[in-house]
């Protein structure tokens, strides 16, 4: 074990409340989805489906349907990832320490399945506490609100 071990300071495995085994997730995820949110894996930068969405709605792990963001919480930071400031309730994330890629990271995981979403950084607008959610398109869905209500 070296020190950038990505499991050097997690807690043990977490019981979330969704749990499936790795053979339901695969039926139930396409691979890139998989990859990412089961295995860990990114997309390409400038390429998510919602990197550049402008609706107003709520955004839900992929996996489980959680919700996790509101788009009244999203902004385009330039990173090529969907960028958030804040969650849409504490609780429906869950952060843990990063160290794969020779980098020390907050990696933001869905509150409800342990899903992997993207990381936390300290770079996000100040006067909207400072925090940028970098979450991969891959990991969520996205309903619309409806304009009639």
């Amino acid at each position: 074990m070296g020190i950038f071990d990505r499991n050097k300071g997690k807690k043990e495995s977490k019981a979330y409340p969704v749990q499936k085994a790795e053979e339901e997730w695969q039926e139930l995820l396409d691979p890139h989805s998989y990859h990412v949110l089961r295995e860990k894996g990114t997309e390409r930068p400038f390429t998510g489906q919602y990197y550049l969405n402008k609706d107003t709605g709520i955004y839900e792990c992929k996996a489980c349907g959680n919700e996790i963001f509101h788009s009244s919480k999203k902004y385009d930071s330039g990173c090529g990832w969907p960028s958030f400031t804040e969650p849409i309730r504490p609780e429906a994330i869950d952060v843990q320490m990063d160290y794969s890629h020779f980098m020390i990271r907050e990696e933001i995981l869905c509150g409800n399945c342990g899903g992997h979403l993207g990381h936390r950084f300290p770079d996000g607008p100040k006067d909207q506490g400072g925090i940028r959610y970098c979450i991969n398109s891959v990991s969520m869905d996205f309903k619309k609100e409806d304009d009639k209500a």
